[in-house]
């Protein structure tokens, strides 16, 4: 047993899509086709929100905004918003399956938190359509969490506590202190610190570190170091209260935990 009564884990760069590539491809694509030329990083800055929420704040960034009244004669505002929002949830749900591996570690992390009685809930900023193609692909290596909360299930999404707490719900568990949410962003983080959860930011297998494994692993130890520490003054500034590598150091976390509760 453990004083923990759930841990509700992100999706893209928590448990699977190491580096959280999936949707950085579709955005860029999505944008290209108003006429509109976005990179990668800006594709990645608010990485974490529900897609809708993705690309208002890509729109309201200033040059993304010059270069959409150039070419579509004027300033972005809510009917631009869906307008791109249309068009790239079906590209993101063409694309997702290619990169819905389990990030290493996933599957032994949730096996040491079933055995100690730790339900296994998950919340995410992908839309339930996009989610659909993911679902089948994850239960296939051996991830099935107990929930799934989706971006557009709920009227308000992350930064709000309101998908916590449909979790809290789904998994008849309380209080917030005794649940612990982790993710690799900074909105996922404060999805948990507004619940009142305990949260565990991730640093090298999610959007800020951007690296596929391969990459990670070639990294000098120094430079690895440093990118650790650069994405957890991120993360702990989101109010995360620990942070770690990837998902894989969650059960050594939680034992430390347990060691001075």
């Amino acid at each position: 047993m453990s004083r923990f009564k759930a841990v509700v884990f992100d999706w893209a760069g928590t448990v699977i899509d190491f580096g959280s590539f999936a949707p950085m491809g579709a955005f860029v694509e999505t944008f290209a086709k108003f006429g509109v030329a976005t990179t990668i990083a800006d594709a990645r800055k608010p990485m974490g929100l529900p897609k809708r929420s993705h690309i208002a704040a890509m729109l309201a960034e200033p040059h993304i905004a010059e270069s959409w009244r150039q070419a579509q004669g004027a300033l972005p505002g809510e009917a631009a918003i869906d307008e791109v929002y249309a068009l790239f949830v079906p590209l993101n749900e063409e694309v997702v399956a290619d990169y819905c591996t389990l990030i290493p570690g996933t599957l032994e992390a949730v096996r040491y938190c079933r055995e100690r009685s730790m339900k296994i809930g998950s919340t995410t900023g992908y839309t339930r359509s996009i989610m659909q193609r993911v679902l089948p692909l994850a239960a296939a290596q051996g991830y099935e969490p107990d929930n799934l909360i989706c971006a557009d299930d709920l009227p308000f999404g992350r930064p709000t506590p309101i998908g916590m707490y449909k979790c809290f719900l789904d998994l008849m568990v309380w209080p917030a202190s005794a649940v612990i949410k982790v993710d690799d962003t900074e909105p996922g983080i404060a999805e948990g610190v507004a619940a009142g959860c305990v949260t565990v930011g991730l640093t090298l297998s999610g959007n800020e570190a951007g690296l596929t494994p391969d990459q990670l692993a070639a990294l000098p130890n120094a430079e690895r170091q440093a990118l650790h520490a650069r994405v957890a003054e991120k993360l702990l500034a989101a109010g995360a209260d620990h942070v770690i590598g990837t998902v894989a150091e969650l059960p050594a976390l939680i034992e430390r935990l347990e060691g001075v509760a």
